[in-house]
């Protein structure tokens, strides 16, 4: 389904089944690396917490994301259901990129999710830390974009 102003399903109240699906939605979008496509999950007036900066609003979303990406070559991302209740979704992720100078890393994390009625994110917050990994130690070998279906997710990969 198409990314409008009136909504991204699944919506609010969520059960186990739609807040499966909205996790494995938003890392299939994060996984685009598509900073516009990304940004219209949230609100216009979305709040993150990344780290340590803190970003309102969507045209700000964009901007962060096309920076985090210029920094982080080869980003791919697995995310997976926590816990959810009502309009609020938990994940734990992890993700590999390298940087410009070829350095491997794992970042590992945990977000909170809050959603409008429309199911457009109004909140996020991400706590993330980043651990070097060697070219070898690499475990999402997946071709740019979402993650094929068959491969397995953090808890199959022991992470």
């Amino acid at each position: 389904m198409p990314v409008t102003e009136n909504g991204r399903p699944p919506f609010p109240p969520f059960s186990l089944e739609s807040a499966t699906e909205k996790v494995r939605k938003a890392e299939d979008a994060w996984n685009t690396r598509d900073p516009g496509k990304v940004a219209m999950a949230y609100t216009k007036d979305s709040s993150w917490r990344n780290r340590s900066e803190f970003v309102v609003g969507r045209e700000a979303i964009v901007q962060f994301l096309i920076r985090k990406w210029e920094k982080e070559l080869d980003y791919r991302l697995i995310k997976e259901l926590w816990a959810f209740h009502e309009n609020r979704i938990a994940v734990r992720f992890a993700y590999e990129w390298h940087d410009d100078a070829g350095n491997w890393y794992r970042a590992y994390g945990n977000e909170n999710w809050e959603f409008d009625p429309q199911g457009l994110m109004q909140r996020r917050h991400a706590s993330i830390n980043d651990l070097p990994i060697t070219e070898n130690e690499r475990l999402y070998r997946w071709p740019p974009g979402p993650r094929p279906q068959e491969h397995p997710g953090l808890n199959e990969l022991g992470l």
